[in-house]
């Protein structure tokens, strides 16, 4: 098998430009905050010019949706599975968003309901993190919306989880971060060395102008097919066959001991009826894959479900750590999968600070690879 390892190269033209934010689709295919995200304008450039209107694409690790997304805008049909119900949310929301009336009325649904709800002692962080308006609704919300099942609860919760947490003056919670949810009693001791109690806040007034905003050029009209499932990839990926065979894999594996979506996303995931505190696994293959056999095994027993849906002139892309386990592993186990395709590996080094970074990763950060097979 020939490999051929190329530097650093700019990505090809787009065919299309990247939806704007004065636009339905560019303001919904940008929804929901996430830790280390995959690149909408690289799942744009790589379907734009590498698929044509009609080709049916998959990404069995969607993460919040920017290949489905991607695809769904660029008139391609695609299926995605994820198996955190935050990142779900997001990506099931932007592909199907409910009309703006319905949403605004579930919203004041909620609202009467928050009248009679009567607020119990929780731990500190929540006490801290929200007004004791906020809390209220939040509780409601959290015990109310059936996100699972009803698509107005669910594109509700999507709205609601975007600004769940983030600057104090643009959300619902006191001063935290957006993307990454901190640790309780750091925050706590951060709040209480700076005096920062929560201050009153509206939260019906802060979320009818967040759906005004979201709403402001209507939703997308995509009319491609699209499949997003939640759940294990390793286990349910045979519901994706209904839009097979694909003629594109594009995808980004989580990365070997880098980040733990579950943890690192807690309080959106109590929202999403998870526990009140961080937890490192929810299941499986829910951690930060810390066992090296446990990562090699969910990378062979994913690539090698989705082989038997590809076409046999497929294009296989995937973007993985340039970390030497990751890496290694992740070519050894597509190159077990894909025998017969020919190996293009392209260096894509980090410019500037990373997202693990700015949260306090002082590890070496060599970068990404895209490995390409066709």
């Amino acid at each position: 098998m020939a490999i051929n390892y190329s530097a650093e190269k700019p990505l090809a033209r787009l065919d299309l430009e990247l939806p704007g934010l004065s636009s339905a689709e560019g303001r919904w295919i940008r929804l929901g905050p996430w830790y280390a995200m995959f690149p909408l304008e690289f799942a744009y450039e790589e379907i734009a010019n590498n698929t044509a209107p009609g080709d049916a694409i998959l990404d069995p690790f969607m993460g919040r949706g920017s290949t489905v997304v991607a695809a769904a805008a660029l008139g391609r049909n695609a299926a995605g599975m994820e198996i955190n119900p935050v990142a779900w949310v997001y990506a099931k929301t932007k592909i199907n968003p409910a009309y703006k009336n319905k949403v605004l009325a579930r919203l004041y649904d909620l609202a009467w309901l928050c009248e009679e709800k009567k607020l119990v002692r929780m731990q500190d962080f929540f006490h801290w993190a929200f007004d004791k308006e906020v809390l209220r609704f939040l509780l409601v919300a959290k015990d109310k919306l059936n996100w699972r099942y009803s698509q107005v609860d669910r594109t509700l919760m999507a709205i609601i989880l975007v600004d769940l947490h983030g600057k104090e003056s643009n959300s619902l919670s006191n001063q935290m971060r957006q993307t990454k949810a901190m640790a309780p009693d750091y925050s706590v001791n951060w709040w209480k060395a700076r005096g920062m109690r929560p201050k009153e806040k509206d939260p019906i007034s802060i979320l009818e102008k967040k759906i005004e905003w979201r709403y402001r050029y209507g939703v997308p009209n995509f009319e491609s097919k699209s499949n997003v499932l939640k759940g294990d990839s390793a286990s349910m990926l045979y519901k994706v066959q209904k839009l097979a065979p694909f003629k594109l894999l594009l995808t980004s594996p989580p990365y070997y001991n880098v980040t733990n979506y579950n943890y690192d996303q807690w309080i959106r995931r109590w929202m999403l009826d998870g526990p009140p505190n961080p937890i490192n696994s929810a299941g499986r293959w829910e951690n930060r894959f810390h066992g090296m056999e446990d990562y090699r095994y969910l990378l062979k027993s994913v690539f090698s479900k989705a082989a038997k849906y590809m076409v046999r002139d497929s294009r296989i892309v995937v973007r993985t750590d340039a970390r030497q386990f990751t890496f290694d592993t992740t070519l050894d186990v597509l190159k077990t999968v894909f025998p017969d395709k020919s190996v293009e590996i392209i260096d894509r080094p980090y410019k500037g600070k990373t997202q693990t970074a700015l949260f306090g990763d002082k590890s070496e950060k060599p970068g990404e690879k895209d490995i390409i097979m066709c």
